[in-house]
């Protein structure tokens, strides 16, 4: 689990923000729904059932980013054993970070956080996917070392497609 004393600072001259990253709990399901809806349009961010399937994976790592008792962004994450082999892949399931609270290091602070998890739980790859035409997001993981590695056709609603993108650990 994530030191409950790391933190993230705002940068470019905005307020500063401490927030405290810690495991999952179910009473913050609705808030970490709120937050997912809150990030993506209907048809991309997750319904009631999809999340709380993603959540009770019992390979699932789930940190949310807390500061003043309020949920700022959370991460799911997951490791799963890769075919033919001994080893772990990760994969992260989505990465949310309140509107107000982005490009202040929280984004960054909950994916290294997972990583480490994920490289701790045997993982020595992980992948995501991200939509083509998220070019925040694809800035945000291309500057934390993920390239592309294949296109995924219609992966998205109204046939929007999707990058797969991985790194190794």
């Amino acid at each position: 689990m994530a030191s409950a004393k790391t933190a993230a600072r705002r940068r470019a001259g905005r307020s500063k923000l401490v927030a405290a990253l810690r495991n999952y709990r179910p009473g913050d399901f609705n808030r970490l729904l709120e937050i997912d809806r809150a990030c993506f349009r209907e048809g991309i961010a997750y319904d009631e059932d999809e999340m709380r399937f993603y959540l009770r994976m019992p390979s699932t790592t789930t940190l949310v980013a807390v500061e003043s008792g309020a949920i700022l962004g959370f991460i799911i994450a997951h490791s799963l054993h890769r075919r033919r082999s001994s080893r772990f892949m990760g994969r992260i399931i989505t990465i949310d970070v309140v509107p107000e609270g982005q490009h202040g290091g929280l984004g960054t602070l909950l994916l290294t956080s997972a990583e480490k998890e994920l490289k701790q739980a045997g993982c020595d790859h992980v992948v995501l996917e991200v939509a083509v035409d998220n070019e925040p997001a694809l800035r945000f993981y291309k500057k934390h070392g993920y390239s592309v590695l294949k296109v995924l056709p219609n992966y998205y609603i109204d046939s929007v497609d999707g990058l797969m993108m991985g790194k190794r650990l």
